[in-house]
Parts: C-alpha cells; structure tokens; sequence
C-alpha cells in the first residue's frame, strides 16, 4: 500500500484543517518544500498536495509554492484544489505534478470530466469528498444532493488513475477512517482507491491494507506525531 504524506497550502504555508473547516487551521510550517523535503528523507515516495485557497476560490492560488514543492521533492506529486479547466490542468502538468485531482466539476460537468481524463489517461484522480455519503464540493464549503457511490461508479469508465475518498466528519480529527466507505467503495469500482481522513494509529494503517485500497493520505497525525511515518512506511513494506 502508498504512503501519501498530505501537504495542504494556504497562504503559502503548510497548515491542516479539521473537518475541512477554514476557521480551524494549524499552521505547520511556512515552508511547504521544506515539509516536502521533510518527508522524503523520512522515505516518502510520493506526496499528496492541496491548494486550499484555489479550492475555495474555484482556481489555482499557490501554484509558486507547488513548482517549489515538487522541484524539491523529486518525488512523484498529485495536486488538487481549484483546477477546473483544461488549461489549469495542463499548466499544473507542466509544471511537474505527476497527477491532478479533480472533484468539484468532475460533479458538475461530468462530460468535461470525462474529456480531460481522456486527454491525459491515468494521470487524472477523482477527489471523492463526502460527508454523510453526499458529495462535497467547493473546498467542501457545499454539500450536494449526488451519492459519492453514484459519482464514482461514472467516473471509473474514464481512464483514470483512481480515487480518493475522503470522508469529511474525519478529516483532522484522528479518530479513524471510515472503514465501511471503503469497503462500498471498492465494492462499486474496480479502479484503485486511495484512503484519506482520520488515519491516526499503525493498526488503522495495517487494517486499511487489508481492505484492499491502493494507498492512504495521512496528514494531522505524522504532523503533531502521533505517527511516525517511517513506521508507518516500514509497516506497509512487510509482506
């Protein structure tokens, strides 16, 4: 299984939120390459990165923190927050992320969806993020009436490199993930599925593996840690 240490951008600065909530931010660092740096020499083989701002504002903000982040990493990267067009897309491609996110109008406009993972197959990740099994959108600032199941059952006919799934009542929390999201989720699709939120103990990280998801995001818990993410790392290496 991955490892994704999540590096979450806002103003330029490395922080978290819980619960997706703006008004509750920790602010890790002001230096999101040098977290990104971090991580690696910890064995990080690949990060999970978010614009924060640009989810909120419907485009990209930090794209300099970003080019400064995967310059320094010299890891694989995948980006999400506030891509919306095809341009943006392309431009954070260019710019060196591996793998784009894309959530909000992957909901909206399924048929745009559908042409971009086109475009770049399996460079493309649909960003599931639900509370109560409802798709969030907009930075999770807005909860749709659309099922997270029914979304990601359309999206897995596209060529895409996979989902992840966020459960937001988790995220930041450390309380564990949703395991039974997860265990639906792989149910309904064949394409990989990457887990996100709550993961806070080596156990959870060990019963996630089971589950069968390609990989995990982990982020409040190896920053205030609670996690040491070589153990986690080394944990997942076992056969």
């Amino acid at each position: 299984m991955q490892i994704f240490p999540a590096i979450d951008i806002r103003g330029g600065k490395c922080v978290r939120l819980r619960q997706g909530d703006y008004a509750q931010e920790t602010v890790f660092g002001d230096d999101p390459a040098d977290m990104a740096r971090r991580w690696v020499s910890q064995g990080a083989e690949r990060l999970h990165l978010v614009d924060l701002d640009g989810a909120k504002a419907g485009h990209p903000v930090n794209s300099e923190s970003v080019r400064k982040v995967v310059a320094a990493a010299g890891v694989p990267c995948q980006l999400g927050g506030g891509l919306r067009t095809e341009a943006q897309v392309r431009a954070a491609l260019d710019d060196g992320v591996d793998r784009v996110i894309l959530s909000t109008r992957a909901l909206y406009d399924p048929l745009w969806f559908r042409g971009v993972c086109d475009l770049f197959p399996g460079r493309v990740i649909l960003g599931l993020d639900a509370k109560h099994g409802k798709v969030a959108t907009n930075g999770w600032l807005e909860l749709s009436e659309r099922s997270a199941l029914e979304l990601a059952r359309e999206a897995a006919v596209s060529p895409i490199a996979g989902i992840v799934y966020t459960d937001i009542s988790r995220d930041g929390m450390m309380q564990g993930p949703n395991f039974a999201a997860y265990s639906e989720l792989l149910a309904a699709v064949e394409t990989p599925v990457f887990a996100s939120g709550g993961i806070s103990t080596l156990e959870q990280v060990r019963q996630l593996a089971k589950t069968g998801v390609t990989g995990c995001v982990i982020g409040r818990a190896i920053y205030e840690g609670q996690l040491d993410l070589r153990q986690v790392i080394a944990q997942v290496a076992v056969p």
